[in-house]
């Protein structure tokens, strides 16, 4: 026979979980907030300007690129510090003469594989498809990528110090702390589509300066350097700064003994 009182347990012990995760609430509000601010800015700037069809399929397509690496590359770097909590890997590997600095090249150089990958894959079929080469700017473009795989690797740094400090509620972080960026980086829409506070937020964003200057170079065939000098500053400060976070939350995690009990 139906129970009321055994369905309300059941509902009461969800509502439980969601009043103390903080992941679940990220779940709840985070996505659907990044989604109605990301394709509204969208179409406010699709109702404002008009774009030949040439120069907004590969705006599109090269953002979408160009985004993809970052995200690769991010998630490359803190997954692959995940899998070795899942694993509970983490103990094993710095009991062994492995240093600090060995792992974080290991994994960023598993992260870099990744973003390669990726955009490699996506460029082929951007030009086999939609007849856009995305490495038709040539070093122009490696400049943008570069600066964007730095800038994720300083997001991915800043994702594993959570998780080492926070333990296993920041995990979510890993997808999640990337997209926070999204809005506020220009990618699908110039920063002149975004109201004046958001651009204000947007001048310390470093993608936002790397996403306009590759928007100037599609439109007008040049690169706005000094967009692109701000944007290597802003990533500097980023990648020393989560660096530096990353470091400190290891060594309070040698110090508590979190490394043994992360993960479980």
């Amino acid at each position: 026979m139906l129970s009321p009182i055994r369905v309300y347990g059941i509902l009461l012990r969800h509502f439980y979980l969601l009043k103390h995760s903080f992941s679940r609430w990220m779940d709840l509000i985070y996505w659907p907030t990044i989604d109605l601010l990301l394709w509204g800015f969208i179409t406010l700037y699709l109702q404002r300007d008009s774009l030949n069809s040439l120069n907004f399929t590969s705006l599109f397509l090269g953002a979408l690129i160009l985004w993809n690496i970052l995200v690769r590359a991010q998630q490359g770097l803190a997954v692959g510090f995940l899998e070795d909590i899942w694993a509970r890997n983490l103990l094993h590997l710095f009991i062994s003469p492995l240093t600090l600095i060995e792992y974080l090249l290991g994994l960023l150089i598993y992260s870099l594989f990744k973003a390669l990958a990726a955009s490699l894959i996506m460029s082929l079929l951007s030009v086999m498809i939609f007849d856009f080469n995305f490495l038709s700017q040539g070093l122009f473009i490696f400049h943008l990528t570069f600066a964007l795989i730095l800038f994720a690797w300083s997001v991915g740094l800043l994702t594993m110090a959570f998780i080492l400090y926070f333990g296993q509620e920041a995990e979510i972080l890993a997808w999640a702390l990337a997209l926070f960026f999204l809005p506020f980086s220009a990618v699908f829409y110039p920063l002149s589509a975004l109201p004046s506070i958001f651009q204000k937020v947007a001048s310390f964003v470093p993608t936002s300066y790397i996403f306009e200057s590759f928007r100037h170079l599609l439109l007008q065939g040049k690169l706005y350097h000094h967009y692109l000098i701000k944007g290597y500053l802003l990533v500097g400060f980023y990648l020393i700064t989560s660096s530096s976070l990353f470091v400190l939350a290891f060594r309070i995690a040698k110090r508590d003994g979190k490394l043994i009990k992360i993960g479980e």
